[in-house]
Parts: C-alpha cells; structure tokens; sequence
C-alpha cells in the first residue's frame, strides 16, 4: 500500500509567505491612521458633549480644538477644517479628510476618513 505525499510545496509556502509580507506591510501602515482617526473623534466628542462650548462661538469652538489637538498631537485635520453646525441646539462637530500611505514603488493605499459627532455618524 503506497501512501501519496502530501502538504504545501516549497512554491506553495513562498506564495503564502509574499502574502503575509503584504498583509503586514499594508497593516502596519494604515494603523496609525486608524489612531490618529480615533483620537480625533474623541476630542470631537468630547468638545461636542463639553457645556462650556455649548452656547460657544465657532472661534471660541476652533481655538479649543487646536489646543485639544495639539495635546493628541493630531495633524491631519486643522482646526480651519472643522464643520461646525448645531441640531435642535446641540453643537455637531464633523471634519472629512484623506490619507494616503505609499506601501512601495508607486502603490498606496488611500483612506477618506469622515469623523462627526452627528447623531449616526461615523
């Protein structure tokens, strides 16, 4: 009784293994995106939820946001590219911006990211 021999060939194994290289050099580029996007959605909410900004006006909103986003050391959204808006009185923050990442050559990844504290927003 012969037994056929099986498992991955040794191209099989360096197939797999260019896809994992892959995977975690796209991974780990896009994650600091990811925390900086959600650093700035804290301090969007936190500002949105904040009293003393609740009757505030948007200079007074702009400039608390560049304080607060210079302690989350964010750069990505200014404090100019703020939506400033209210909602039956309640102060709604949003921003939209973009973020590209070169993986190598000329590939990248680009990522639209549109924090808000609107009510079902992202």
């Amino acid at each position: 009784m012969r037994h056929k021999q099986s498992g991955m060939s040794l191209i099989g194994i360096f197939f797999v293994a260019i896809g994992v290289v892959f995977i975690s050099i796209a991974v780990i580029k896009v994650i600091p995106a990811y925390i900086e996007y959600m650093s700035i959605k804290k301090v969007l909410t936190t500002m949105a939820a904040d009293p003393a900004l609740a009757d505030a006006k948007p200079a007074q909103i702009r400039d608390s946001y560049t304080r607060r986003s210079q302690i989350d050391n964010i750069t990505s959204v200014t404090a100019n590219d703020l939506d400033i808006s209210r909602d039956g009185g309640k102060l709604v923050l949003s921003a939209q911006y973009h973020v590209e990442k070169p993986l190598f050559s000329n590939v990248g990844i680009y990522i639209n990211f549109a924090p808000s504290t609107a009510p079902g927003g992202s």
